[in-house]
């Protein structure tokens, strides 16, 4: 399983402020650069949350067209839509009482982004294709690499549900603010890699390390 690795400073708070919201049932948000390590930190507040035993999704808003995000999510009858050519149950059903995360929500169509926040507000939703109310409980933990506020001051982003998720923040600061932990981070993956590919031990020279 990947895990959140550090020792730097910077990074400790972070780990010290994924263990305090992971009881909470709030929502989270999640920002800081590709490659930070927001998978990770989504993961680990639900493995650490009182939901750990129930369901955990996760969708990439930024992979999937408008209609797909839509069906993905909220589900949708057969016929709604070209291509829906079954019933088929969306992430918020499947996931009733656990954790979804939603990976860069910056790219989310306006149009779900209405549907994310009745959800939240209400819990409840409509799949594509019915007028029939359906009932979630589910906690949204959301990332983005994007500038949210930017977004709202463009209308890209709405502003309720911005606050609506952003309930409680975690940024991942990147490597270059996390003195040391290249090291850290370099010998856990020549470790990984040696096992993985069943080479000996692995080891960086000083002059590598310096």
């Amino acid at each position: 399983m990947n895990t959140l690795i550090g020792n730097a400073p910077e990074f400790k708070a972070v780990l010290q402020t994924i263990e305090a919201i992971a009881s909470s049932a709030a929502n989270v948000l999640i920002t800081g650069e590709t490659g930070t390590g927001k998978e990770l930190a989504a993961a680990a507040i639900h493995e650490q949350s009182p939901r750990s035993e129930q369901a955990y999704f996760r969708l990439n808003c930024a992979a999937l067209p408008e209609q797909l995000i839509e069906s993905e999510l909220f589900g949708c009858t057969q016929g709604a839509f070209t291509g829906a050519s079954q019933n088929k149950p969306g992430l918020f059903t499947e996931a009733d009482g656990g954790t979804v995360f939603l990976d860069e929500i910056n790219s989310m169509p306006l149009s779900a982004q209405a549907k994310l926040l009745r959800l939240i507000e209400l819990g409840e939703f409509m799949p594509i294709g019915t007028q029939t109310v359906h009932k979630a409980n589910v906690r949204i933990i959301a990332a983005t690499n994007g500038n949210l506020p930017e977004l709202l001051e463009s209308g890209k982003f709405r502003q309720d549900l911005y606050f609506r998720l952003n309930v409680m923040a975690v940024n991942m600061p990147p490597l270059r603010e996390r003195k040391g932990d290249a090291v850290v981070l370099a010998q856990h993956f020549a470790k990984v890699f040696a096992q993985k590919y069943s080479l000996r031990t692995l080891s960086f020279s000083t002059k590598v390390l310096d």
